[in-house]
């Protein structure tokens, strides 16, 4: 069976007026074929080169799933049948790598596979969680619903994970700004002062002779300073990745971090009641559940607290005990989990709660900047301030001897 490919033609229709155009098929004489039927005469069909989108190449990301999901669902939602939804959200779709996927999962699903079977074929893109999900619905015969349900978790956790991203790249880039332009300082402007200050005669103020044995340092051995910095930068990557204990000591100390620690913590909870709740409303049975809640935390604290979780609430215990007994979830989460159990509406109560964290996380940044500021000047005022007090004390004590 030949491939589908996406075909750009170019033709008249049944007005006599020019008009062009791209189409799925799989040869272009059947592409011709399918135009004529449309009215179309088609002067020229050639088949799509990637070249023409080379400004939206790249990889898949989470936001990207997010936004096919929620096409899919809308598609699905207004009846349109599954191969036929893939084939519409495809033709919209500008990233190739993406548009690849679609057309992947879209032919194992014309083939006969069913969509959870296929998008199990691509674990980069979909995790457990989703996949999971996805059968459930199909399962159950409820699949819009469940692509609607998986596209709201999706959109929201994505939602929540920017706002994250974004408290902690506002001080990082300041400082590596700062650390820049202290360089430059050390490198060319100090220099400059230094031969100045050879013409003086005279001792220099400790503090000058400190920064300029700096900046000789740097001058002399600025390619070791950005090797080191990059190959820390590679080590500190590749130990997070591969070392389960590295990870471990960094997740704890992050949670205790002023500002940015509670920012954390709030959006593992609230990420935590979310999936919990997308879970169990999808009718996932809770110790299942929770075997897919665990990574969506995204902190080794969180994954170990709901691995016990799970491993209490499989003895018979209570999901609000069980949570309450980690030490890690806040009061106000436990008490209503634990409503929601006695009302019989643990996944409303979880939504809810995933809904007041949320909104706390998305406050906290937007309140970030106030208690940062004073920091974020401190360390700018040492870095470069001192080195501008270091350059110019020199000439305030000459100026001083002169003056007397």
């Amino acid at each position: 069976m030949a491939e589908s490919a996406t075909f750009v033609w170019v033709g008249t229709d049944q007005q006599g007026r020019k008009s062009k155009g791209e189409i799925n098929s799989t040869t272009p004489a059947i592409a011709k074929a399918e135009l004529r039927r449309q009215g179309i005469v088609a002067t020229r069909v050639k088949k799509k080169s990637a070249s023409l989108n080379l400004g939206v190449r790249g990889g898949v990301k989470p936001a990207d799933i997010a936004l096919f999901t929620r096409q899919m669902a809308t598609m699905m939602r207004a009846g349109v049948p599954l191969v036929q939804a893939f084939d519409i959200v495809g033709d919209g779709v500008d990233k190739l790598k993406l548009a690849q996927l679609i057309k992947e999962i879209r032919q194992d699903v014309a083939s006969g596979n069913s969509f959870a079977s296929a998008i199990r074929r691509h674990p980069n893109e979909f995790d457990d969680l989703f996949c999971n999900l996805v059968d459930a619905g199909e399962s159950s015969g409820a699949l819009e619903s469940m692509l609607d349900r998986i596209a709201s978790y999706k959109e929201k956790t994505e939602s929540l994970k920017a706002k994250v991203r974004k408290a902690m790249t506002y001080p990082i880039a300041v400082l590596v700004v700062a650390i820049i332009v202290s360089g430059i300082l050390l490198v060319k402007v100090v220099p400059q002062f230094e031969q100045v200050f050879q013409g003086f005669g005279a001792e220099l103020p400790a503090f000058t002779k400190l920064v300029i044995g700096f900046s000789e340092f740097a001058q002399t051995y600025w390619y070791m300073i950005l090797f080191g910095i990059v190959a820390a930068g590679f080590i500190f990557s590749e130990a997070r990745k591969r070392s389960k204990a590295f990870r471990e000591v960094l997740d704890r100390v992050s949670l205790k971090l002023p500002v940015a620690g509670d920012i954390i913590e709030k959006s593992s909870v609230a990420r935590y009641a979310r999936t919990l709740s997308t879970t169990f409303a999808a009718g996932v049975p809770l110790v299942e559940a929770l075997n897919s809640v665990a990574g969506s935390t995204d902190n080794s604290v969180y994954v170990k607290a709901v691995h016990r979780i799970r491993d209490d609430v499989s003895t018979g215990q209570q999901l609000n005990f069980a949570m309450r007994n980690t030490g890690v979830f806040p009061n106000m989460v436990n008490q209503m989990v634990a409503i929601g159990e006695e009302a019989g509406a643990l996944d409303d109560m979880l939504d809810k709660s995933a809904s007041y964290y949320e909104e706390q996380v998305d406050n906290a940044v937007d309140n970030l900047t106030s208690p940062m500021e004073p920091v974020i000047m401190s360390v700018l005022g040492i870095l470069v301030g001192g080195l501008i007090i270091a350059m110019y004390l020199p000439i305030f004590q000459l100026g001083a001897v002169v003056g007397n």
